[in-house]
């Protein structure tokens, strides 16, 4: 099942156990203080329509077997479960630092972390994680300064450009340099997937007018639109150096055998994670 995109120069595959995550190239060179991964649908516990790897505790699964999965990705990754921090995603914008007090929030404990589509951070043994099923997952580390963030950027975080907004908080907050920040655009539904009628192409083209190049109708108010290029072309409109951009440019619809995928599951499907933490 990973033969059709185990040829993708982009990423690799971190296995163990039967868990299967995604990296990324242009951030595993620093693997040497940075840790992160993307999860696919492998070596969980879970069954039925969110069987295996489901991550998210509002999916119709058993708590337990959530927790467990969890389990098996941080022993993957070789962190510590308890130290993830969680965001509730709103399909916003607003970007939140989160620091060792956090840890925990959304896991083993409840957490105040309302409102927020990113988290951003430069505290070792703090993982960040956010959580997707079609949208658009974006990894951010800034080596020189040490800061990691990430953002769920659906079609609504994309028109609000949530990958502007995560880089000018960690510029603010971090005083990160744009041409040190690496940016990893993981897998989601792709442009050969995602359709959408007027109401949303007319979101795109009011607030993005320059976006329109990557919105192509398909039939009578129907259009695909592409989320991964139009993010690609926001974040160089900011400023990141394209050599800077990994865009894995994988569809999860397409590969719903190794990704949830909200629209290729008809609703009934479980979360994937992207998990960051410096050590």
């Amino acid at each position: 099942m990973l033969d059709r995109i185990n040829d993708n120069e982009k990423i690799s595959f971190k296995e163990k156990n039967g868990v299967v995550l995604i990296q990324f190239k242009n951030l595993k060179k620093y693997e040497d203080i940075l840790i992160h991964g993307f999860t696919t649908r492998f070596g969980g516990v879970s069954t039925g329509e969110c069987r295996t790897m489901n991550l998210g505790f509002n999916r119709n699964d058993i708590r337990e077997n959530v927790l467990e999965n969890y389990k098996r990705v941080a022993e993957t990754l070789e962190i510590n479960y308890e130290h993830m921090v969680f965001s509730n995603q709103v399909h916003d914008s607003k970007v939140k630092v989160v620091c060792e007090s956090d840890r925990g929030k959304g896991i083993i404990r409840s957490s105040d972390i309302i409102g927020y589509d990113g988290l951003v951070t430069n505290i070792n043994e703090v993982a960040i994680v956010t959580f997707y099923a079609d949208c658009v997952p974006l990894l951010f580390f800034d080596p020189v300064k040490r800061v990691i963030a990430e953002s769920h950027s659906g079609w609504r975080g994309t028109v609000k450009e949530i990958a502007s907004v995560t880089i000018r908080r960690m510029e603010e907050e971090y005083a990160s340099s744009i041409n040190d920040i690496e940016v990893a655009i993981g897998p989601s539904i792709g442009k050969c997937c995602f359709e959408v009628g007027e109401e949303v192409i007319s979101e795109f083209s009011e607030k993005l007018p320059w976006s329109y190049e990557f919105c192509h109708k398909t039939g009578t108010d129907k259009w695909h639109i592409d989320l991964q290029s139009i993010i690609h072309k926001s974040l160089i409109n900011t400023g990141i150096n394209k050599n800077n951009i990994v865009s894995s440019n994988v569809c999860t619809k397409c590969n719903k055998d190794v990704f949830f995928s909200h629209r290729g599951d008809c609703g009934k499907t479980g979360s994937m994670a992207a998990i960051m933490q410096l050590k």
